[in-house]
């Protein structure tokens, strides 16, 4: 009897151990089924119309930036305002500064970054993802209207510009031979420009456009913009991992980009069409 009811025991124990792995495999089978049928936490509050936290800095004009009546606004805000309202979702603002602005994606105060980051160097392009660019930018040559010496970048040599020494268009100005003019900023080196103290100056394109919608009046125009190959493309920044969003956000994207909503927000905030990449 004694034996029976050892044996008895050691079955019961032995079936009840089978059991219990059977369900633990099948509860991280579905669990593992389940996320991959949901997706990640950010797809599924887009799939159900949620929230979705966005980082930007704020004080960025004419990109992110408040307007008299205190409202966030500027393109790259209103670009994600649009965007969301293709996904249908609410967006929210965690306004913070540039240093911290990609570390607060890595630790998930916010699901993305809309702040004109571009995707640059080996080290961001293997933390994150970017969506479609929304806008595209490169170096262009601001010179008097009426000068009619800028028909290669090769012509630049020999040709004074009013550069900060220690900026990548300095640099640039450097390679392409012309005589650098210094000065501490875009500000003084339009001046010198105007005033013929210098015969340009080349800068970011954004930058300059922002200068001319700002100042219509001014005496000065682009005259060379920066081959497409050299151009950077900004757009939304999440991590790495939610391939679906990405899709889902590219979609948005093709839309707005076809139906001229980028465009027309291009040009209400620059007065040209920096949606596309020249």
């Amino acid at each position: 009897m004694k034996r029976r009811a050892l044996l008895n025991l050691a079955v019961s124990t032995l079936l009840l151990t089978a059991c219990g792995q059977s369900n633990t495999n099948d509860t991280t089978t579905d669990a593992a089924d389940n996320s991959a049928a949901g997706g990640s936490d950010l797809l599924q509050r887009i799939n159900n119309g949620g929230t979705i936290n966005v980082g930007t800095e704020g004080t960025y004009p004419p990109f992110t930036y408040h307007d008299v009546s205190g409202k966030l606004t500027g393109y790259d805000v209103e670009v994600t305002r649009v965007i969301a309202g293709k996904l249908g979702v609410d967006v929210e603002f965690k306004e913070t500064q540039w240093d911290a602005m990609l570390a607060g994606l890595d630790s998930k105060r916010f699901d993305m970054v809309a702040n004109q980051v571009s995707l640059t160097t080996p080290e961001r392009k293997a933390k994150y993802d970017k969506a479609t660019a929304y806008s595209w930018s490169g170096a262009v040559v601001l010179a008097q209207t009426d000068d009619n010496r800028y028909s290669s970048w090769e012509g630049l040599k020999g040709l004074r510009t009013a550069q900060s020494l220690s900026s990548n268009y300095g640099e640039l100005a450097e390679r392409y031979e012309a005589e650098i003019v210094p000065v501490d900023g875009m500000a003084q080196a339009v001046q010198l420009v105007k005033q013929d103290r210098a015969d340009f100056t080349m800068n970011d394109n954004l930058a300059v456009l922002d200068y001319l919608k700002n100042f219509p009046d001014s005496s000065l125009e682009i005259k060379l913009v920066a081959p497409a190959s050299e151009q950077r493309g900004s757009g939304l920044v999440l991590r790495k991992g939610d391939d679906a969003v990405i899709a889902k956000v590219d979609e948005a994207m093709a839309t707005l980009q076809a139906d001229g909503t980028l465009t027309k927000l291009s040009e209400e905030f620059f007065g040209a069409d920096i949606s596309r990449q020249n």
